[in-house]
């Protein structure tokens, strides 16, 4: 499964990075596949194990901070493995392809 997320902590002011780093340094140290972009992170795995390198970054971030929010989406595709990669792959294909 793919789960791109976004965890951001309430009530620590406008500059929210070293929080949100702190939830991306867990899922980098996680070994799962994962990206960072502006808006996002997402992480690939099985259901277990991304949900509890989800659980521990809003931890880490609540650690920092008196509320935190999670917003969360998942592609659950069984039998499928390394899709993060294979997408994009495709879509460039498409975008090439006259």
């Amino acid at each position: 499964m793919i789960i791109a997320f976004s965890i951001t902590p309430l009530g620590v002011g406008e500059a929210v990075a070293e929080p949100v780093a702190r939830a991306v340094k867990v899922v980098r140290e996680s070994g799962l596949p994962n990206r960072t972009d502006a808006m996002f992170t997402t992480i690939e795995g099985d259901w277990d194990e991304v949900m509890a390198v989800v659980k521990q970054a809003v931890d880490a971030v609540a650690e920092v901070a008196p509320r935190v929010s999670l917003v969360l989406k998942a592609d659950l595709r069984p039998g499928v493995t390394d899709a993060m990669t294979t997408k994009l792959e495709s879509l460039e294909r498409h975008l090439t392809t006259d």
